[in-house]
């Protein structure tokens, strides 16, 4: 039984390696999906096999991709892994856009530590990698939204956005890495983000592992975080990030609880 939201862009995150076994599953829920691309399927795939892809989503869904991210860093100072990282990131933009992507997650690659806490360092790095990857979101209209991962604040994020200034340019707000990595909560993360949020990703877990339970199913503080996401006046993607079939619908039923 289909789920829906009005007001809202709500997607499911899957792997590309499932997604055609998982059409079916997709096409009955009426499910809009965020895609997985990891790298070693950027080798293989054809421009046969993203048409097919888009053949098949046959029920009009929009469409989220996430680049791959193991391995590759966007603020990087050596220049060898900038120009792979750059490399892989632009097969993605390139390879996906028949599907017309409305969004692409990318992770962020800051890491406090490793730069010594000198954000200027990862600033100027990184905003080099993501003009180069804006002249090809550029080509099909698609946003690109940055994510978290170990951020323990959203600062160096928001100034990212800010130092870009570019209207296809923002953040993706990942609420169950920032309970693993913040003290902030879900609330003041999405206050101190708003202004640049294109996407969220909503999983939960219990602080200690990045589980990706269903939304409520953890420990996590939605009920905050939800009050002062309604006061946004333009909602960005809610994507889900469940690991099975069975936690994206239960992920569905859950996040009507919330909304």
């Amino acid at each position: 039984m289909p789920v829906y939201f009005p007001g809202r862009t709500v997607h499911v995150h899957i792997p590309y390696p499932r997604i055609f076994d998982s059409i079916g599953f997709l096409r009955e829920n009426r499910i809009n999906p965020e895609i997985f691309f990891p790298s070693d399927q950027l080798d293989i795939i054809a421009p046969a096999d993203i048409d097919r892809l888009a053949a098949a989503l046959d029920w009009s869904p929009t469409v989220s991709i996430h680049a791959p991210f193991m391995d590759l860093c966007p603020g990087a100072v050596d220049s060898k892994i900038a120009a792979v990282t750059l490399e892989r990131f632009l097969q993605t933009i390139e390879i996906t856009a028949p599907l017309k992507p409305v969004c692409a997650v990318f992770h962020s690659g800051y890491e406090s530590w490793k730069y010594a806490g000198n954000t200027d360092i990862w600033i100027k790095k990184s905003t080099a990698i993501w003009r180069k990857v804006l002249d090809f979101a550029e080509k099909t209209g698609t946003k690109v939204a940055i994510e978290n991962i170990v951020d323990a604040e959203p600062s160096h994020l928001v100034r990212l956005a800010d130092e870009i200034n570019h209207p296809l340019f923002g953040l993706c707000l990942d609420v169950g890495h920032r309970e693993l990595f913040s003290k902030l909560s879900p609330a003041e993360w999405l206050g101190l983000t708003a202004p640049r949020l294109f996407e969220l990703h909503l999983h939960d877990n219990f602080g200690t592992g990045d589980d990706h339970l269903p939304v409520g199913d953890g420990k996590i503080e939605w009920r905050g975080f939800f009050e002062k996401l309604k006061g946004l006046a333009a909602q960005p993607i809610h994507t889900l990030e469940a690991h099975s079939e069975d936690d994206a619908l239960r992920a569905l039923n859950n996040l009507k609880n919330f909304l």
